[in-house]
């Protein structure tokens, strides 16, 4: 057994067990796939993949074990190259940031800002897209950071951190009728409502205190940007219901905004890594920022 032949147990998943597209990625010929898959699968004594005819078509339970094992290997190597790097303080890498659009136009631009002034060298890319796509993004190494509320729950693969805690509001114009008086839900219930689409910014907790109160959500209106909520309500389509950090007061003060922390429980914005992904100083130095201005935002 040698690092190549664990390479190309990878190399085979990566190319839907595809043995010529195989032995291109890794620039050998077929023949030299098949032998060196022989060898390997003789050593441990059983197969490794199912095979129909001569296809390769799936794993074999053996075959999956041993493919854990081969993701924790390539990880090692991985982490071992950032190590190094990190150790001679290299300072040209780049750092992938996977988030929703709240969390980019609200939480992350004075972290962002800050980590440049420290580390000018390193490239940042902020992805964003649904929580769910978040945490797989994660997993395929396509980030070395997911920041989000919905989705992040207790995982053994990751380490998760608690940002900060907030809450809901209800916004309208000042002449709105809920306006006046104390704000409820059974009001709300009444009026057509923009929100969130389902998995973002606590979209489902908004449903869950509806639910509880037994009142039905009159949801004309469904976006993952608070912009674009607020555009909407400036025209009159009904009570949006947001993210009370995305709300303004300078530049939102023709809507007025009111606390729902009270009708919907809050919600909890969590940082989160992979516990087997080594980490260089200059991402901790940028979960450390975001902690520090997720602090200041919960004051």
């Amino acid at each position: 057994m040698n690092l190549n032949q664990l390479e190309l147990l990878k190399v085979l998943l990566e190319t839907d067990f595809n043995l010529t597209k195989a032995a291109e990625k890794m620039h050998v010929v077929q023949s030299a796939v098949s032998r060196q898959l022989q060898l390997f699968e003789s050593e441990v004594g059983s197969p490794l993949f199912e095979r129909q005819g001569k296809k390769l078509v799936g794993l074999t339970p053996l075959g999956e074990r041993i493919m854990e094992e081969v993701d924790r290997i390539d990880q090692a190597k991985k982490n071992i190259q950032v190590l190094a790097e990190d150790f001679r303080d290299n300072r040209n890498g780049t750092l992938h940031i996977a988030t929703t659009h709240t969390q980019a136009k609200y939480l992350l631009p004075t972290p962002v800002q800050n980590f440049r002034l420290k580390f000018p060298g390193i490239k940042i890319y902020i992805v964003q897209s649904s929580p769910e796509n978040l945490v797989n993004m994660l997993y395929q190494h396509q980030a070395d950071v997911a920041i989000c509320t919905e989705k992040l729950e207790a995982n053994d693969k990751l380490i998760i951190k608690p940002c900060y805690d907030w809450h809901h509001v209800a916004i309208m114009p000042h002449h709105h009728p809920l306006a006046q008086g104390e704000i409820s839900l059974q009001g709300l219930s009444s009026q057509p409502i923009l929100t969130y689409t389902p998995g973002f910014t606590g979209r489902s907790t908004i449903e869950k205190a509806f639910n509880a109160a037994g009142l039905q959500l009159d949801i004309t209106l469904a976006a993952t940007d608070s912009e674009v909520i607020k555009t909407y309500v400036r025209l009159g389509l009904g009570v949006g219901i947001i993210a009370a950090t995305s709300y303004e007061p300078a530049r939102d003060n023709d809507l007025l905004a009111l606390n729902l922390s009270h009708l919907i429980p809050g919600s909890v914005t969590k940082i989160a890594y992979l516990k087997q992904h080594y980490l260089p100083s200059y991402c901790r130095y940028f979960i450390d920022e975001l902690l520090r201005e997720a602090a200041l935002k919960s004051n």
